[in-house]
């Protein structure tokens, strides 16, 4: 074997080393309850989005690498709403304060999310006759798809949990 051979066969263990710890450590952790902030949810999306902005003012994706960035912002909406859904979300009856919580079906899905992509990289994007640029590009249209989708997904669903907890409203 090769010594590039042997460093990306090392490459590979070591991140997969990494992602197991890096889930196991979550796994953990899912069970417990957070504060659900529906007021603050929009935070991380508008803050990346303004990362993609400034990223693509810098250099415009060319060519059809603006169809595939939408095809990744449309990909990663629909990844990142069937996350949003996988979360779970609980509304105290006396207090009507929200919680969240990961499911394990969430954290499933993204190591399905982290395994396809290290098979793309693996396989390379050499048959899409893309350049790393257009490769990030894509990624970081994926990723704002992804955050923006979970986000208002949850937001919804917490807003419709919020409402029903709280009755119906009787005008005097």
């Amino acid at each position: 074997m090769h010594a590039d051979g042997q460093s990306s066969l090392l490459t590979y263990v070591v991140t997969t080393i990494v992602i197991l710890v890096i889930f196991a450590v979550r796994w953990r952790r899912m069970s417990r309850l957070r504060p659900l902030k529906i007021e603050r949810l929009w935070i991380l999306p508008a803050l990346f989005a303004v990362v993609v902005g400034v990223t693509f003012a810098n250099a415009p994706p060319v060519g059809w690498g603006w169809a595939f960035c939408v095809a990744a912002l449309l990909l990663g909406g629909a990844l990142g709403w069937t996350r949003g859904k996988l979360m779970r979300i609980t509304v105290d009856p006396d207090t009507h304060a929200l919680s969240q919580s990961s499911s394990p079906a969430a954290m499933l899905f993204i190591l399905a999310i982290v395994a396809v992509r290290q098979g793309a990289r693996a396989g390379g994007a050499g048959w899409l006759h893309l350049d790393t640029l257009a490769m990030t590009d894509m990624l970081m249209s994926l990723a704002l798809g992804l955050f923006a989708a979970q986000r208002l997904e949850m937001f919804l669903r917490a807003r419709r949990m919020l409402t029903t907890a709280r009755g119906p409203v009787i005008p005097r």
